[in-house]
C-alpha cells in the first residue's frame, strides 16, 4: 500500500432532518429526562452555559464529564468531552425548516493522534452520532424508544472479529 499522508485534521460531522419544531429538538439535548431515552442512561444535570455534568452509558460502564461551552437556546449547543485522543469539542446547530421540522447538524473537532487513530477516531464519532440522531428521530416523531446506543456493542459480541 502507498503511504498516505493527511493534509489537516479531519472532523466528524453528521446531520439529520428531525420533524419536529427546534425547541423541541433543542430540549431532547439539553434535558437528560428526553435524552437519557435515545442515548446516554443519565446525567447529573441540565446543560447550561459554563456548567459541568457527567453523562453516564451504565450499559457500558462508561461515564463522561462534559462542559457546556455554548448554549443558544433552539439554535446550538455546544460541549467539550473526553472524546478519542482527548478532549473535543462537539457542536449541535439547529436549522428550523419549518415551524414543524428542524435539520441537527452534528460536528465533533480537535481530535489527536497519529493519521491511523485520527480515521479511526472520526469514522467511530461520526458512527456514533448518526445514530444518536436517529435514535432522537425515532423519539421525537414517533415515540419510539430504538436503544440503538444500548444495541450498538452487545455484551458477547466480538468486536474484533472486524479486524480493526
Amino acid at each position: 500500500m502507498d503511504t498516505l499522508t493527511l493534509t489537516h485534521v479531519p472532523v466528524a460531522h453528521t446531520g439529520m432532518l428531525i420533524r419536529r419544531p427546534a425547541a423541541d429538538v433543542f430540549d431532547a439535548l439539553v434535558d437528560p429526562a428526553i435524552t437519557s431515552k435515545f442515548w446516554f442512561t443519565s446525567s447529573s444535570g441540565r446543560l447550561e452555559t459554563g456548567k459541568r455534568v457527567r453523562w453516564d452509558w451504565k450499559m457500558y460502564d462508561v461515564s463522561a464529564d462534559v462542559l457546556a461551552k455554548s448554549i443558544e437556546p433552539n439554535k446550538r449547543v455546544e460541549i467539550q468531552w473526553p472524546g478519542y485522543g482527548g478532549r473535543t469539542t462537539v457542536e449541535w446547530r439547529l436549522d428550523p425548516l419549518r415551524d414543524d421540522a428542524t435539520f441537527v447538524d452534528v460536528t465533533e473537532v480537535g481530535f489527536k493522534g497519529n493519521a491511523d487513530d485520527l480515521v479511526k477516531y472520526v469514522a467511530d464519532s461520526t458512527q456514533g452520532f448518526s445514530l444518536m440522531l436517529a435514535g432522537m428521530k425515532a423519539l421525537l416523531e414517533h415515540g419510539v424508544q430504538l436503544n440503538l446506543t444500548a444495541d450498538r456493542f452487545p455484551k458477547g459480541h466480538d468486536e474484533g472479529m472486524r479486524g480493526d
